[in-house]
Formats: structure tokens, C-alpha cells, sequence
């Protein structure tokens, strides 16, 4: 086969010349010059004069399709290099590629080489046989679906059907090569669509060698390998066309475009997304990935209304909370002198100096928020149910029912097939594949677990960190006031020790998490690759497993401490706890607000879940516009003729392997968030919905815009991430339980509110919730500096939030049985909250098929008809043999007959 070089300029100019003849033949005919009597322009080569459109997706002939690019430029080691790509492109080509070099005279940079690789009918065919690559054979002829009542409501958020569906619908059945005549096959050039084309290109480049002919080095072998030791810059297939215009030749589809103005720009956030257009451009794994996204977003509106609606409750019943009355009010709150919260620097104070934090805990903790924590319980799980049924309506409609294991194992890792040397014979296939030995796997599993659980002893380690930092700066927060009778306040009366604590160190924890987050990708990814998984799906899954664990630990250790630890291991004023023990630290243990540490929760939850998804939008938007403002200005300056469509895609960025798996894992954290802890935050589904709205146009922006065109690749689901959701539904029904049992003061309002109260109302809440301690029995360790002057005109007790009896009382400073008879109620509201939850949730769960009956019918009805289908082929091509066999050899069959006949007489 003969490659075309930029170096052969006689070859190439000729190329040019009738490549370009053809397409400007009426511009040249009506003006009587020819292209080889156009005068060379000062400044200009003749191969500038005589270059066609260099923004196209073909080869020079304008007949064969670029299905893959790789560049390279020459460096220090260029020999070495030169040899490896000399013997991968001969290897390439005896796969039956065909190849076309760009010289580096023609780049821009007037340093890279490109190389154009086409894939021939036949290597297509050969390759789509083997990946069993479903075609179209036949028209569908299922009706899609019946019309909605008032459909046209929703004519407002569609998008144009050329555009919803740029496809007929058709049966399809696995390719076969030696039965093309049974697919709809009208053009060989056009019956793969693109994404298909460079699938297969690839699964060519990532398993073909570049070792010398008869040296088998297992190691050399694939475009990745090339990649990493630099042989290669990058390895692309090309995008149809520049995002902002139509391609000029009519054969490109120009999907980009459309892609591009339908679905990129953020004007068209209240628009459907173009999902079949996206599985037909980018494949079907980025395709699931937007449509459980744009499915998530959906129902968190749901969520958000109704979160939005709580919170308006509070915010109604602002006047109504009579203990934020009782706190701010100067005869009860003004008159209550609360103990030390800390040792030494901690002055005595008084309860009304947390009038402002009482008022703000009672916007999110209210009765209202019950009612919503249970919502959300059965919300998560009508989102896991409907999305199984969106997500079976999908299999189907991208034929993917049938992706099976078997089609996985095709998948095998080429990293799998070099690393591992040993043999064995597969029962199944009866053929020898490669095997990792048992011992080498436990080995690296165990390095693998070590390694993991060091990085989440490091998290511990510096959640224990940012809490001893809370204790120390709450001491060093309130040594700053200097009269102990006045409001407890730093910056105006707004900023309390107890707000500034909380706020700096959920910062500092913010900060905390990121920067392990960026050490620990690189070391999930590098452990990952040590146990050589088999197949690219166990590879994802194996990588998600270790993030997600990595990130739960990360980001929700320090809600966990601030809803079930902090202010419940306190001790009282004679018998106080500390961190690490008295004997060990001089840090004593957080108290809580007398009015609950549900506002520092929220806090907690609002920090890290805005920053990190402030953090996430400007590293995904604002960092990539930024970069490459200029050189997209520069690209869109630069006359088509001068800028080819390989080198526009080449400055873009290149879309890794585990691109998409970092875009899940920003999702699934975000719902833990909106999940686990939503009882402490009504608001979350809302923020989150805000967010996800600019998500999906963001990242449709970057897919159309700024990167590479990714290698499409199949997926029936979201893979491990189903089963981590579902993991997290669950536990987030536990959780909202435990805090609103034990981090919320509903349940001990309650308890006040039928069994203590006198009037049948909170009035004299406050004054029941907190004990009484005699000051003269507070430890001299206790007690704050320069206490001296305010002791003649002050109390002699002081009150701390507990349930415990008064001094004088023949059980002093014991729990009282109130404080038992509420444990019981928080232990009944959590057993019954639970089984309420899981009940309506299995329920729900049982209640709501995972497959549409509408798909079942349809599935069924598309099995039966392609076999109805298959059969009659295969009984008329029976027909047809056996027609031609007795019309040519009827001759021959009787000779042989008569020969059997002497035979058998001979044998009798």
C-alpha cells in the first residue's frame, strides 16, 4: 500500500491539483484560467496556491475519511523514536490501515507531523465482526409512543426532531461479514457512523506492536505505551467541524454544530437535552452520563420546592418561637449566667448572647424539618426507582439489552494482556488466555488495602487536627472580651466566639480536603493500575470503589463529628471531658449552643458543599476559558486554508480515560451531601439544582469546545456507581434519624411540650433544659481568669445544657429522669422514623417495575422479529445455493452416485 507524505510535494501537488480542479471546475471553467496557470502570490508557496480547504475530515483525495490522527514532532531522541514509529506504522499498515503524513513544513508550529489513519470497508467489517458491533437490517416498525394529553405544553423546552432524533429507528443485529447482503448497507463509506469508525481505530492502535518482525517483546505494544514514552504527542480521532459554523463539505454532518448551538450554550439550560445526537457523536458510555445527570437535575427540582417550602415554614413562623423569646428576652435569657466553655479564657456569660444563633437554628430546625428529612427518604428512592426505568428505556433504545459480560471481555485491558505473562486454558472458550497467579493478586491486594487505609487514618488524623484547633481558638476567640458581663462578641454583635470557630474552621477543613483530594487521585489511579485489572470495566470499577471510599471519609468526616459527636461526650462543670483525657490534653470537649449544634451543622454542610462546588465550576469553567480565550480567538482569525481541522483539534485538551469517572464522583458526592445530611439544611436540593443547571451546560461547553474528541465507547449504565447511590439512599435514612434525634432540639421540645409542660406550651422551655451548678464547687482549673471582680454582685450558680439534679438534692448533679425519658423518645423516633422510611421505601421500591411494560413488549416484539427476519434470510440464501449447485453440478452429483453405487455392490 502506498503512503502519501507531505514530502512527496510531485505526488501531493498533483493530488492537490485534481482534488481541487474538481471541487472549484465551474469557478476555473468561467473564467478561462487553469490551476496551473495561477500566478504564485509574493509570499506564498505554490503548495499555499494549490492547497484546498485544510478544515476537512478527509484525506487530500477528499474521498477516504480521517478516522484517527497522531502527531509527533522530531527531538533528542528522534532516532530511537523514528524506529518505533516506523515499525508501528508498518504494523498499521498490515492491519490494513491506510496512512497519510502531514509534514511539519505544513503545521503551523512548523514542528509537529500529523498522521491521518483511514480504515478501509474491509478492516471495518473484519473488526466490527469481531466487536460484534450492532447494525440496522431492517426499518422499525414498533411505534414509539402514544400522545401525551396537553403535549403541548412542553413545546417550549423541546428541541428541533432533527435534532432529538437524528436517526431513523431500525432493528439491529450483531454484524456479520460473511452475511453483508442482510444489512442495510446503501453506502460502505457511510454504513459506520464516525464514533463507530474510531472505536474500532482504536481498538487497532491499542493492541498493535511496534517491535521488530520476529522479536516478541510483549511490553511494545499499543498507541498508550507510544504515548507515554513520548514516540507520540497525542492520538485523536477529529471533530466534524468548528463548534461556532457548519463544515463547508456537504458529506460532514456538521453534529458539532448542532451539538453546539442546541445543547452547549447556557441559554438553552430550560431545554431537553439531545441525547441521541450525544450517544451518536460522543458514544454510549458519555451519552448515560448526561442522561442520568439531566435526569437527576429533574427530580432534584422536586426536592428543592419542597425544601424551599420548609424553610419558607421557618421563616413564617419566625414570631412563633417562644424559646428564642425565652433567650432574648432580658428578665430570662438576661438574667441566666451560663458556665465557663472553656478553661481559663472562657468567662462566665450570659444565655440572651446567643439571641442571634437561637433565632437563625429555627429556621432549619423546626417541625417542618421532620416532615422533610422523611420526604427525602423517599424521595432518594423514587429517584433509584425511576431512573432504572429511564435507564431500561435507554437500553433499549441504543441496543444495548444485549451488552452483556461476554461483550466486556472483549474489552480486555492491553495492559492486562502485556503485564501478565502466565497462560491458561479458558473452559468456556477453550482457548489459552493470560492470567494474573493468585498469589501475585492477593499480594497487590494487600498493598492496595494498606495503602487505602493509611490515606484514611491521614484524614482521621487531620479531622482530629481541625478539632483541637476548634478547641483551642474558641479559648483564644473568647479571651478577647474583657468585661464577662457583656454580650459574647468579636466583630459587632453578629460574630460570636461559638460562629467564628465554627466558620474558620470549616474553611480550614475546606482547605484540608482539597489538598488531600489532589494527592490522593494519583495515588488511587497508580494502586489501581498495580493490581492489573482484566477488563476496563473492572478496572473503573475498581477506581471507583477506592475514591468514593477516599472522598466519603474526606468530605463528610467533619458533618459526621459535628453531628454525632460534638456537645455529646461534654461531661458537667465538676467532671468535665476532655480530648485525649485531662492527664494528656488541657482541650476540654465542644459544647453546643443552648439552642443545639444543628446551625453549626448546617455551617459545616453550606462551606464545604458551595466551596466545592464553587471550586469545581471555576476549575471547569472560568481556568479553560481563560487558557484557551486567546488561542481560540487566534483559531477563529485563522483562514480555514491555513489552520487545518487536525491541528485545531490538536491545541485542545485531550479527554482522559478517567475524564468521565471524575465527573460521576463530583455528582455522588454532591448527593451525599443533599442526602445524608439534609435534615440540618432544607436548602441543599436547591443549591444543588442552581448548581447541576450549570453544570450540564458547562460540561457540554467543554466537551463541544474544549477537548479532543473522545473515542466512543459503549456502557449499559452507570457501573459501580448505581450501587454506591443505593448504598448512600440508605444510609442517608439513618443518618437524617440520628439528626434530628440527637443534633436537633425537637425531640427534647417535644418531650417538654406533653409531658412537662404545665401550660401545654414552650414557655419555661428554656429554663427546664438547663441545670444548675454551684460556682463555689467549680475546680480552681475551671475557672476563668479575673474573676474576682464581678463575684460580689453575681450569682453564686450557674446553669450548663443538661438534665441533671440542682446542688442540695440528695442525687446532685445525677441525670434526672427527664434526661431518661427523652433518650427513650430519640431511641423510639429513630426505630420508628426507620421503619416508617424503609417500608414505604421497599414499598415504593416493589410497587415500581424496573422495566417498563411498554420496553418489555417492545423487546420481546424486536427478539421475535429478528429471528422471524434472520430465519427467512437464511432459508432464501439455502434457497439460492441449492439452486446454483443443481444447475452447474448436476453432472458431477450423478457420476458420484453411480461411483457409490459400484461401491456398495463391491462391499455386498
Amino acid at each position: 500500500m502506498r503512503r502519501i507524505t507531505g514530502k512527496a510535494k510531485d505526488e501531493t501537488l498533483i493530488e492537490l491539483q485534481s482534488a481541487t480542479d474538481s471541487q472549484t471546475g465551474e469557478e476555473n471553467s468561467g473564467n478561462g484560467v487553469t490551476l496551473s496557470e495561477r500566478v504564485i502570490l509574493p509570499g506564498h508557496t505554490e503548495t499555499d496556491q494549490l492547497q484546498p480547504n485544510k478544515d476537512t475530515v478527509f484525506f487530500r483525495d477528499g474521498v477516504r475519511r480521517i478516522d484517527f490522527v497522531l502527531s509527533y514532532v522530531d527531538d533528542k531522541d528522534g532516532e530511537k523514536k523514528q524506529e518505533r514509529r516506523r515499525e508501528f506504522e508498518a504494523n498499521l499498515e498490515k492491519a490494513g490501515l491506510e496512512l497519510e503524513t502531514e509534514d511539519k513544513s505544513d503545521s503551523k508550529d512548523q514542528r509537529t507531523y500529523f498522521l491521518k489513519i483511514h480504515a478501509p470497508w474491509d478492516v471495518l467489517a473484519t473488526y466490527a465482526d469481531v466487536l460484534k458491533i450492532k447494525v440496522p437490517f431492517k426499518e422499525s416498525d414498533i411505534p414509539h409512543g402514544q400522545d401525551v394529553p396537553l403535549d403541548w405544553l412542553s413545546h417550549p423546552f423541546r428541541l428541533p426532531e432533527h435534532i432529538m432524533h437524528p436517526a431513523p429507528d431500525y432493528f439491529t443485529y450483531p454484524f456479520d461479514k460473511n452475511k453483508t447482503d442482510f444489512f442495510l448497507i446503501n453506502d460502505k463509506d457511510t454504513f459506520f457512523p464516525p464514533s463507530t469508525r474510531n472505536r474500532i481505530v482504536f481498538y487497532i492502535l491499542a493492541r498493535c506492536p511496534y517491535y521488530k518482525e520476529g522479536r516478541k517483546e510483549k511490553d511494545k505494544t499499543g498507541i498508550k505505551r507510544l504515548l507515554s514514552n513520548g514516540t507520540y504527542t497525542a492520538a485523536f480521532p477529529l471533530h466534524d467541524c468548528r463548534y461556532w459554523k457548519r463544515a463547508r463539505n456537504a458529506e460532514c454532518e456538521s453534529e458539532r454544530y448542532n451539538l453546539y448551538k442546541h445543547w452547549a450554550r447556557f441559554l438553552c439550560f430550560y431545554k431537553v437535552q439531545p441525547l441521541n445526537l450525544i450517544r451518536k457523536y460522543y458514544g454510549e458510555k458519555i451519552g448515560i452520563y448526561f442522561a442520568w445527570l439531566g435526569f437527576y437535575t429533574e427530580m432534584l427540582f422536586f426536592a428543592a420546592v419542597m425544601g424551599l417550602i420548609c424553610f419558607t415554614y421557618g421563616v413564617l413562623s419566625y414570631d412563633d418561637n417562644i424559646s428564642s423569646k425565652e433567650i432574648c428576652d432580658a428578665d430570662i435569657g438576661g438574667s441566666i449566667v451560663m458556665c465557663p466553655l472553656c478553661d481559663k479564657k472562657c468567662p462566665f456569660w450570659k444565655l440572651n448572647s446567643t439571641c442571634l444563633s437561637s433565632w437563625q437554628s429555627h429556621l432549619f430546625d423546626n417541625e417542618g424539618t421532620v416532615f422533610f428529612a422523611i420526604f427525602m427518604g423517599i424521595w432518594v428512592t423514587l429517584f433509584l426507582e425511576f431512573w432504572k426505568r429511564r435507564q431500561a428505556r435507554l437500553e433499549y433504545e441504543w441496543d444495548l439489552v444485549d451488552f452483556e459480560e461476554e461483550q466486556q471481555q472483549l474489552q480486555i485491558r492491553p495492559e492486562f494482556e502485556i503485564r501478565c505473562t502466565n497462560k491458561r486454558l479458558n473452559k468456556i472458550t477453550q482457548e489459552m488466555e493470560p492470567y494474573l497467579p493468585i498469589t501475585s493478586k492477593c499480594a497487590r491486594f494487600c498493598l492496595s488495602a494498606t495503602t487505602v487505609l493509611f490515606w484514611i487514618s491521614l484524614i482521621v488524623a487531620c479531622i482530629i487536627g481541625v478539632i483541637a484547633y476548634r478547641l483551642a481558638v474558641y479559648a483564644a476567640f473568647a479571651s478577647v472580651i474583657k468585661d464577662p458581663m457583656r454580650k459574647i462578641q468579636v466583630v459587632g454583635r453578629f460574630i460570636t466566639p461559638q460562629l467564628a470557630t465554627s466558620v474558620t474552621a470549616s474553611c480550614i477543613n475546606f482547605v484540608i480536603i482539597m489538598i488531600l483530594n489532589f494527592f490522593y487521585e494519583r495515588v488511587a489511579v497508580w494502586i489501581t493500575d498495580m493490581e492489573i485489572p482484566k477488563t476496563h470495566l473492572e478496572y473503573e470499577n475498581r477506581l471507583t470503589m477506592k475514591m468514593f471510599l477516599f472522598q466519603f471519609v474526606n468530605y463528610y468526616s467533619s458533618c459526621f463529628y459535628v453531628a454525632f459527636f460534638k456537645g455529646k461526650f461534654v461531661g458537667f462543670p465538676g467532671d468535665y471531658s476532655y480530648m485525649f483525657g485531662k492527664k494528656w490534653s488541657k482541650l476540654r470537649n465542644e459544647e453546643c449552643d443552648p439552642g443545639g449544634c444543628l446551625i453549626e451543622l448546617t455551617t459545616q454542610l453550606v462551606i464545604v458543599m458551595a466551596g466545592k462546588q464553587l471550586w469545581g465550576n471555576i476549575q471547569e469553567a472560568l481556568l479553560p476559558l481563560m487558557r484557551n480565550w486567546w488561542s481560540s480567538r487566534k483559531g477563529r482569525h485563522n483562514p480555514e486554508n491555513h489552520y487545518s481541522r487536525w491541528e485545531q483539534d490538536n491545541v485542545l485538551q485531550n479527554f482522559s480515560q478517567l475524564g468521565l469517572f471524575y465527573e460521576y464522583l463530583e455528582m455522588v458526592v454532591q448527593f451525599g451531601f443533599i442526602t445524608l445530611f439534609v435534615a440540618s439544611f432544607p436548602l441543599a436540593p436547591l443549591l444543588a439544582l442552581f448548581n447541576n443547571i450549570l453544570e450540564i451546560r458547562v460540561d457540554a461547553w467543554k466537551f463541544t469546545t474544549q477537548f479532543r474528541r473522545p473515542v466512543a465507547s459503549k456502557a449499559r449504565n452507570i457501573g459501580a456507581w448505581q450501587e454506591i447511590l443505593n448504598t448512600v439512599a440508605i444510609l442517608s435514612v439513618v443518618t437524617n434519624a440520628f439528626i434530628m434525634a440527637f443534633t436537633s432540639d425537637m425531640i427534647p421540645r417535644m418531650v417538654y411540650l406533653y409531658a412537662y409542660s404545665d401550660k401545654s406550651n414552650m414557655w419555661g422551655y428554656v429554663n427546664n433544659s438547663l441545670s444548675v451548678y454551684n460556682i463555689s464547687q467549680i475546680h480552681e482549673d475551671n475557672m476563668p481568669e479575673g474573676r474576682d471582680s464581678w463575684f460580689a454582685n453575681s450569682t453564686s450558680t450557674c446553669r450548663y445544657r443538661d438534665y441533671r439534679y440542682p446542688p442540695g438534692h440528695e442525687k446532685a448533679y445525677a441525670h434526672t429522669m427527664q434526661f431518661w425519658h427523652i433518650l427513650a423518645a430519640k431511641m423510639a423516633f429513630i426505630i420508628t422514623m426507620e421503619h416508617v422510611v424503609f417500608v414505604v421505601k421497599f414499598f415504593v421500591a416493589w410497587l415500581i417495575p424496573d422495566v417498563p411494560s411498554d420496553v418489555k413488549a417492545r423487546i420481546k416484539r424486536e427478539r421475535y422479529l429478528i429471528q422471524e427476519y434472520l430465519h427467512n434470510y437464511e432459508v432464501e440464501r439455502l434457497k439460492i445455493q441449492l439452486s446454483a449447485s443443481f444447475i452447474t453440478e448436476p453432472q458431477s452429483e450423478m457420476s458420484s452416485m453411480t461411483d457409490k453405487h459400484e461401491v456398495l455392490s463391491e462391499c455386498l
